[in-house]
């Protein structure tokens, strides 16, 4: 798929899983530590790939079911989204990831919510990435803030 790029963002990474990452305008500038669940030190004060990814794609779903939302011409207030991604050995031998979303909407009923919330995983350029390559998972609930 071609896309109109209106913004590239970039990052460098050092020395891998235990290295460091930066980008271009040095607001990210994280030391990297493989978790020890992963057979790495797990040093404090560092983060890795998957917490990266999953901060990227729940910041991303979110405004993705914002889009969702105004289209639906319904207002949205105190969304959470929480991204799990999970790490491991795929069956091919490789590895893999999973993603796993926890969306809450206060104030919707439950078809509601999840029309919106399936709404905006066919918007979110992250789950379009991920579609068709690693297992995603939806979880929608409207427990109140």
């Amino acid at each position: 798929m071609k896309i109109n790029k209106v913004f590239t963002a970039q990052a460098k990474a050092i020395g891998g899983r235990d290295g460091h990452v930066t980008s271009d305008n040095q607001v990210l500038d994280l030391n990297l530590s493989t978790p020890k669940e992963m057979g790495g030190p797990g040093k404090a004060g560092a983060t890795n790939p998957e917490q990266l990814f999953a901060a990227g794609y729940a910041a991303c779903f979110e405004g993705a079911l914002g889009v969702a939302a105004r289209q639906a011409k319904v207002k949205l207030e105190n969304v959470s989204v929480e991204a799990f991604i999970g790490f491991g050995q795929a069956e091919d031998g490789g590895y893999g990831i999973s993603a796993d979303l926890h969306v809450n909407l206060p104030g919707f009923e439950q078809a509601q919510a999840e029309s919106l919330v399936e709404a905006a995983h066919g918007i979110c350029p992250y789950s379009r990435a991920t579609k068709g390559n690693i297992e995603v998972s939806l979880t929608t609930t409207t427990n109140a803030a």
